[in-house]
């Protein structure tokens, strides 16, 4: 009797699960894939990231610089001239006497000062001697490609209380002076 005991207690454990625990098994295999999917997710993305941070990594080449130069070192390399310029804007044209500053500074003239004129109405550009600084005169005039015997340009009125050595007015001819033109084709 003790044998069919056991046997019956045997029996009990081999019965068939009920169809509740079968539910509840395949929610568990279901779930358990997706932990596992998620797993290996996770572990590419670890190879992927320990991947590139041992790689031999590309190196930058810094740039040397080199230091600024002493303001000495600037001038020995291109001199100012001793030739006081003020630039006057008689044509309208707005930033115009600032290129012609610029331009003029290109040919180691000294522009000391750049604004309008008294009017826009100036149709030539004049160069204006200020003083009896020929010298002056004729680097100014030269820089420009023009004549200093052409009376029309080139004109001479020494002021007492003039604090330049030459007046250059540009006029609306200024696309005309090929000088200029050449430099203003290399701003744009």
């Amino acid at each position: 009797m003790a044998a069919k005991r056991s046997r019956s207690k045997l029996s009990f454990l081999k019965s068939k699960p009920s169809r509740k625990r079968k539910k509840g098994t395949w929610q568990n295999t279901i779930l358990n894939a997706v932990i596992g999917g998620f797993s290996l997710l996770v572990l590419v993305f670890i190879y992927s990231f320990s991947q590139r941070t041992s790689a031999d990594r590309v190196t930058i080449p810094t740039l040397t610089q080199t230091p600024p130069k002493l303001a000495a070192e600037a001038y020995e390399e291109n001199p100012i001239l001793d030739i006081e310029v003020e630039v006057l804007n008689g044509c309208g044209e707005q930033g115009i006497a600032a290129r012609m500053s610029d331009f003029l500074r290109t040919h180691q003239i000294d522009v000391v000062r750049s604004e309008n004129a008294n009017s826009f109405d100036y149709t030539r550009t004049q160069v204006i001697s200020r003083n009896e600084n020929v010298e002056a005169l004729k680097k100014v005039a030269g820089s420009l490609g023009f004549d200093i015997r052409d009376k029309s340009r080139v004109r001479i009125e020494p002021t007492s209380d003039a604090d330049v050595d030459v007046t250059v007015i540009v006029g609306k001819d200024f696309n005309s002076i090929s000088p200029v033109v050449e430099y203003l084709k290399t701003l744009f």
